[in-house]
């Protein structure tokens, strides 16, 4: 059986199963979520270290624990390395963390495959080096211990639509709950690590890049997905614009009618040194 093994684990979280889980209770949150759609059909996290945005992400798959407990959790990953251009399944296997490992739904990956109709491929190289849906991994093992995992790699071009339709048709036809997550990052902001830095440093770069990240989280909210990939593409606001498409198209097809904003902030925000100069946007979302 193919087996991933982990590239971040001891970079972006834990790589022991105990400092894993620790760090997990750590980063859910306290008290009991509100205002949350019902059902959530989908969602969409950050996906940077646990230390700067763990926290965030964790209110997305609480939420969901509060509803149900999915069969299998499509992860909908960013593409920081790989250079194909079709959408890329994880079709069979499991993939390893520091808390084990956990099965790739292999029936779920072949009907979306077939529903894609060519948009999708079965491509396990390209989640070799990518970070972004591996560092969720260890959330879904933690508070869903029994659910498989669907890891489709989405890059920000014209197929991201096309292929949460696919994705949804396939859930739709499985009779499982599925829950579908995107992952993305928002605003990479400032000279020194990102090379962007149209507002200085300081408070008004903070208010440029929250009004930068309002504009695509406000296409999520309103569940324009083919308005999404233009936007992050124009305006350098997520790192993740095919993952977050293909998540709001997914969840528009599977019924819902809305997104709701659990969490915005950054990593300024949550770890602050001194003025701000180089900072990433995270939001927490979920759509029902």
């Amino acid at each position: 059986m193919r087996v991933r093994r982990p590239v971040v684990a001891g970079q972006f979280y834990p790589s022991d199963r105990a400092g894993c889980i620790r760090m997990i209770e750590e980063c859910l949150p306290r008290q009991p979520l509100t205002g949350l759609p019902e059902p959530i059909v989908a969602g969409v996290v950050p996906h940077a270290g646990w230390v700067f945005s763990g926290p965030t992400a964790a209110k997305v798959f609480a939420a969901i624990r509060s509803q149900f407990t999915p069969d299998t959790v499509v992860l909908l990953s960013a593409n920081h390395r790989w250079g194909g251009f079709r959408p890329a399944v994880y079709g069979s296997g499991a993939w390893l963390t520091p808390l084990g490992e956990v099965e790739v739904d292999a029936d779920l990956a072949q009907a979306v495959i077939r529903e894609g109709n060519g948009t999708l491929v079965d491509a396990p190289e390209a989640h070799a080096g990518e970070h972004s849906a591996e560092v969720q991994v260890p959330f879904i093992q933690y508070l869903f211990p029994q659910a498989r995992i669907l890891p489709i790699l989405v890059s920000p071009d014209e197929l991201a639509v096309e292929a949460g339709e696919a994705i949804a048709r396939a859930i739709a036809a499985s009779g499982k709950r599925v829950v579908v997550v995107g992952t993305s990052d928002l605003t990479h902001y400032g000279a020194m690590y990102y090379g962007f830095a149209p507002a200085g440093t300081g408070e008004r770069a903070l208010a440029w890049a929250r009004a930068n990240d309002e504009r695509v989280i406000r296409l999520m909210l309103d569940m324009r997905a083919e308005e999404i990939v233009p936007e992050t593409e124009t305006h350098h606001n997520a790192c993740g614009g095919g993952a977050i498409a293909a998540a709001v198209a997914a969840a528009r097809a599977l019924g819902a009618q809305k997104g709701v904003l659990l969490e915005y902030t950054n990593s300024h925000q949550v770890m602050p040194r001194g003025p701000a100069t180089d900072f990433v946007g995270y939001a927490a979302v979920v759509f029902g």
